[in-house]
Parts: structure tokens; C-alpha cells; sequence
């Protein structure tokens, strides 16, 4: 029963400080800084300039903020990536990562037929 009481308790503070986190993140101001990244990721996120490059559109915010926080702090290494991510603050890494997570992925829409033992 105490664990229930606990969970009842910490759950608002829990969906308090999501929202938080989320309120704080400018799509516009992302979509701004994402400009530069358009060159390789492609103006919708779905890099369809090159398919060497990774598709941004529709993916998790936080898994691409993480990437972008590793690219700078070498936790992940790419010549090009890390001469633009120097540039970004912490707030600039979240705006363009819910910015490019708040795009439609348009290229995989159906892994019907794409995934093994279909």
C-alpha cells in the first residue's frame, strides 16, 4: 500500500517536470537553427539529398538531442558534425532536436515487406 501512496505522489511531479522540459523547447527557434543541418538531412528531414545521411524526421527528441550532446562532446566522433555542433548551446541542441522530431518521417511509413519473416 505504501508503494501506491509513493507512486500517486510522484507521478504528478513526474508529468510536471515533462512538461516542463517540453514547454521550455522552441520549434521555431529550432527550425531556424536547422538550416545548416538541411544541407546533408534535407530541408523536410528525410535526407533526401544523399542516402548516406540519416533520416531526422518523426525520430525521438531525446535520442536526437543525446546524439547531438555526444557529437559535441566527442562521445561521438564525425569531422562534420562536431564543427556544427560547437556552434549549438544546450538550449539550441533541444529547439533543433524537437523541431526535427516534430517532422513527418515521409520515406518508411509501412515495414511491411522490410522486415525479416514478413
Amino acid at each position: 500500500m505504501k508503494r501506491f501512496a509513493t507512486m500517486l505522489l510522484l507521478t504528478p511531479l513526474a508529468l510536471a517536470s515533462v512538461t516542463a522540459l517540453a514547454a521550455d523547447v522552441d520549434l521555431e527557434a529550432g527550425k531556424a537553427k536547422s538550416v545548416v543541418c538541411q544541407a546533408c538531412h534535407g530541408a523536410d528531414g528525410n535526407a533526401e539529398v544523399d542516402p548516406q545521411y540519416p533520416r531526422l524526421a518523426g525520430q525521438y527528441a531525446d535520442y536526437l538531442a543525446h546524439a547531438l550532446r555526444q557529437y559535441k562532446s566527442g562521445g561521438r566522433t564525425n569531422a562534420i558534425m562536431q564543427g556544427f555542433v560547437t556552434t549549438l548551446s544546450d538550449q539550441d541542441i533541444s529547439n533543433v532536436a524537437a523541431y526535427f522530431s516534430s517532422l513527418p518521417d515521409t520515406k518508411l511509413t509501412n515495414l511491411a515487406g522490410r522486415v525479416q519473416g514478413d
